[in-house]
């Protein structure tokens, strides 16, 4: 085994993947094929990065498919890297938008003073922007009553 080179044990053992995940993630093309000694996977100490990247991008959202695009873009040196990230820090943007109506509509509804909910005006209002819009957008605050 050369120096520094890690069985994919050793690599699920310094990043906590399991070897299944380490195997899948070189058949889709994240991680590029490791070298082969006697027909066991040897990869290089960079890998342990690599496998840190996959992790860090995966917990800020971005899905295996994204991944994939992301690292072919970086690879080939283009800028498409940076439009996967605009497109994804727009779409967090959405989602955080999204949680934060439904935190407001939630602290609404324990705060509201009507014993029935659904006799709220307020509620109501927001019921029926969420049917006719399709989504969640905004709800009224713990306040309003």
């Amino acid at each position: 085994m050369g120096e520094g080179e890690l069985t994919i044990g050793e690599l699920a053992g310094r990043t906590g993947v399991a070897t299944s995940g380490l195997r899948y993630w070189e058949e889709i093309g994240l991680l590029p094929p490791p070298a082969r000694v006697s027909g066991q996977r040897r990869y290089p100490p960079s890998a342990v990065g690599r496998v840190g990247e996959i992790l860090l991008l995966q917990d800020v959202g971005f899905t295996l498919r994204e991944l994939k695009d992301l690292i072919a873009a970086r690879e080939r040196a283009a800028e498409g890297w940076r439009e996967l990230h605009r497109r994804k820090l727009t779409e967090l943007d959405q989602r955080l938008a999204r949680i934060e109506a439904a935190r407001t509509a939630i602290a609404h509804v324990l705060a509201c003073p009507h014993e029935d909910i659904r006799t709220c005006p307020s509620f109501a209002r927001v019921v029926e922007t969420r049917l006719t819009e399709g989504v969640l957008k905004e709800a009224p605050s713990p306040a309003e009553g």
